[in-house]
C-alpha cells in the first residue's frame, strides 16, 4: 500500500476512534497520563507531604500613607532545614509603593530614593530583595524571632527555631483592606535554587493574645504565600550518595560512579596534597561554589551504611556521614532514612532520633539528626568531617532477613535532598550455603577419625 493511502487509514480510524465517547474519555485520560510522566510534581515529597514554608503578612496598623505589617516565615518542613547563609525573599510591589523602614531584617538594596526629600525610604526598589540581621545587631533593630542569619530549622528537628519574623512600614500603598493591593511575584531562595512560591491570598486575619492570656486582639488583615521545594530545580545531579557494607561479606558496595555528576578533575583537590592542607581553603565562596574532594562519585556528602551484628531478637547497622567538601560545614543536618524495621528501633547512641510517619498505617521512616552542641555540626572534609552511629533494632520474625538487600534502607535523604543509592544487583549478598556447609563436617569428621585413634591405640 502506498504511503499517501496508508496515512488517509489511519486519518480514518482516528477519526472513527474518537468519534465514540469512550473512545474520547479513554483518550484524554491517556493524554493527562502522559502529560504526568513527562511532568513530574517535582515539589511534592512522598515522605513530607504537607511540607512547606509559609510567609504570613499581618497588618498591625494603618498609617497615613500605608501600613506597618508583621511578616512571619515559617518552616513547616518536617526534616528540611535552611542553613547558612540563610534565606532570601523578593516580591513585586503592586503599585508605587516603597519601604520606610524595617526592623529585624533590611534590603539588599536602596534603589533610587532621589524623589524624596527630608525623610528618605529605607528602599525604593519595585522588587525589593530582604535579607535577615545576623546575630548580635542592636537591640532597637532587632524583632521577635528574627536575627539569626537566615537560618531556619526544620519543623520536626526544632520547632522553636523553625521561624523567622521581621517588621516593615510600607508606604504609598493602601491604608484601608479595600485598598491594599498585594505583593505578587513572591520569590524564596534557601539560600539557593529550590523554591517555588505561589500567589498572596487573603486569609482570616490572624488572632494574638495578650500576656496575661485574657484578651484576644487580631490583625486588620492577612495574607499568606506558600512555597514548596523541588530538588530537581534545585539541582540537575544529586548532592549525597549511599554506600553498603556487611559483616557476612568483605565486599564494600561504593556509591555509584558519577553519581553526583562527573565533574572536571581540575575542579577536585585530593587528600593527601599539599592544596588539601593549604591556609585558606575553607574560606567559602560568594556564589557557594564546592571545592570537592576527588573520589569516584563525585559527591559532596556520602551515607555509609554497615550491618554490624545480628543477634537472636536484634540486630545493629552503623550509619556514617562524611562530608567531602572543604569549602561548607553542615550545621543543623538532618538524616531521614526509609527502612521496614525502623517501627522496632530499640536505641540509637550516638544520634537524635525521631519517627516520622507520614501515614498513619505506615511507620517504616525515620529522622536521625546530631545531638545540640555534640555531634550536630559537620565539619568541612578532612579527618573531623564526619559523623557516624549507631542504631540496634528490635528483629520481627514474621519479615526479618538478612537476604535480597531487606537489611538496607530504600530511600535515603540528607538535608532534604534524596542520595543516589547503589544498584540493587550491587549490593552485598549473604554466602553460598553450599560452601560454607563443608567446614562444619570436616570439623565433624576430624574429631571422630581422633576419638577412634583412641580406641584403635
Amino acid at each position: 500500500m502506498p504511503d499517501a493511502e496508508v496515512q488517509r487509514s489511519c486519518q480514518w480510524w482516528w477519526r472513527r476512534s474518537l468519534s465514540r465517547p469512550q473512545s474520547r474519555l479513554m483518550f484524554v485520560v491517556s493524554l493527562i497520563f502522559a502529560v504526568m510522566l513527562h511532568h513530574p510534581a517535582g515539589a511534592y515529597d512522598p515522605l513530607d507531604p504537607n511540607g512547606n514554608i509559609t510567609i504570613k503578612w499581618d497588618i498591625m496598623s494603618w498609617t497615613p500613607d500605608g501600613y506597618v505589617a508583621t511578616v512571619t516565615m515559617s518552616n513547616f518542613q518536617m526534616y528540611r532545614h535552611i542553613m547558612s547563609p540563610g534565606w532570601t525573599l523578593s516580591w513585586s510591589w503592586a503599585k508605587k509603593e516603597v519601604i520606610w523602614s524595617m526592623v529585624g531584617a533590611q534590603t539588599t538594596e536602596q534603589g533610587d530614593c532621589s524623589k524624596f526629600k527630608g525623610n528618605v525610604p529605607h528602599c525604593c526598589e519595585k522588587t525589593p530583595t530582604v535579607v535577615d540581621l545576623l546575630p548580635g545587631v542592636p537591640y532597637n533593630q532587632q524583632y521577635s524571632n528574627c536575627c539569626k542569619g537566615g537560618v531556619l530549622a526544620a519543623w520536626g528537628q526544632d520547632p522553636s527555631a523553625s521561624v523567622s519574623a521581621f517588621q516593615v512600614s510600607v508606604g504609598q500603598g493602601g491604608t484601608s483592606n479595600k485598598t491594599v493591593k498585594l505583593p505578587k511575584n513572591f520569590t524564596l531562595l534557601g539560600p539557593g535554587l529550590g523554591y517555588t512560591c505561589g500567589p498572596a491570598k487573603v486569609v482570616p486575619s490572624t488572632v494574638f493574645m495578650t500576656p496575661d492570656r485574657r484578651r484576644k486582639t487580631q490583625a486588620l488583615m492577612t495574607w499568606n504565600v506558600t512555597c514548596t521545594y523541588s530538588q530537581f530545580l534545585a539541582s540537575k545531579h544529586p548532592s549525597c550518595c549511599v554506600s553498603f557494607s556487611t559483616f557476612y561479606n568483605e565486599t564494600i558496595t561504593p556509591c555509584p560512579n558519577c553519581a553526583c555528576g562527573c565533574h572536571s578533575k581540575s575542579s577536585c583537590i585530593t587528600s593527601n596534597s599539599k592544596e588539601a592542607h593549604k591556609k585558606g581553603i575553607n574560606t567559602p565562596k560568594k556564589d557557594n561554589t564546592p571545592l570537592l574532594q576527588c573520589t569516584h562519585h563525585m559527591c559532596p556528602v556520602r551515607v555509609h551504611w554497615h550491618v554490624k551484628v545480628n543477634y537472636k531478637e536484634y540486630w545493629r547497622a552503623k550509619i556514617a556521614v562524611t562530608n567531602f567538601n572543604y569549602r561548607m560545614n553542615y550545621t543543623q543536618w538532618t538524616l531521614v532514612v526509609q527502612h521496614p524495621n525502623l517501627n522496632n528501633v530499640t536505641q540509637v547512641f550516638s544520634f537524635d532520633y525521631k519517627p516520622l510517619v507520614a501515614y498513619q498505617s505506615i511507620n517504616d521512616t525515620g529522622m536521625f539528626y546530631g545531638m545540640k552542641f555534640y555531634n550536630d555540626l559537620i565539619m568541612e572534609a578532612g579527618p573531623f568531617g564526619n559523623v557516624q552511629s549507631e542504631v540496634l533494632l528490635r528483629k520481627d520474625q514474621n519479615t526479618f532477613t538478612l537476604k535480597q538487600g531487606w537489611a538496607f534502607p530504600r530511600k535515603v535523604y540528607f538535608n532534604g535532598d534524596e542520595c543516589m543509592l547503589p544498584p540493587p544487583d550491587a549490593y552485598p549478598y549473604l554466602p553460598n550455603l553450599a560452601s560454607a556447609t563443608p567446614l562444619p563436617f570436616l570439623t565433624a569428621a576430624a574429631a571422630w577419625f581422633l576419638l577412634m585413634l583412641q580406641y584403635i591405640l
